[in-house]
């Protein structure tokens, strides 16, 4: 699949897969000068990019692995959702959960791309629903093992 992706920065990065079987693509920071994001604080990270996401795909943003284990780094919604039809600048909010200042680089890897294929539904509302197993047990309802 071809995604078309417009850079908006000179400095941007087009987003890349770091192995050959990776599900998500980087995405870069694009960035004049270095951020510090305090414990417990959120900065908004630009990538200076814009894609073309295909209709019936959806763009999901999710965290770095090793950004969120080494640094206590985190998208703060912890999961972005790109709509097929926005082609504004794809930006990460990354929150610091840790007790220590954390600096991003320009051209540093935030968080990563999954493209994901989705179906619509038609919502209607019903007096009543299918009894299952289950039921009605929500949190914790299943056990732990």
């Amino acid at each position: 699949m071809k995604i078309s992706v417009k850079k908006l920065h000179p400095a941007a990065k087009l987003p890349v897969y770091a192995t050959e079987e990776a599900a998500g693509a980087d995405l870069c920071a694009c960035l004049e000068a270095p951020v510090t994001i305090g414990p417990g604080e959120t900065a908004m990270i630009p990538t200076g990019l814009a894609v073309e996401i295909p209709r019936g795909y959806v763009g999901l943003v999710f965290g770095r692995s090793g950004l969120a284990l080494k640094r206590d780094l985190a998208p703060a919604n912890k999961v972005g959702v790109i709509d097929s039809d926005y082609r504004g600048e794809l930006k990460t909010a990354l929150h610091n959960h840790g007790t220590e200042p954390q600096t991003v680089e320009p051209g540093e890897r935030i968080s990563q791309l999954v493209l994901v294929p989705y179906l619509t539904a038609q919502f209607t509302e019903a007096d009543s629903l299918s009894d299952t197993q289950r039921g009605t047990g929500g949190f914790g309802s299943t056990g732990t093992r």
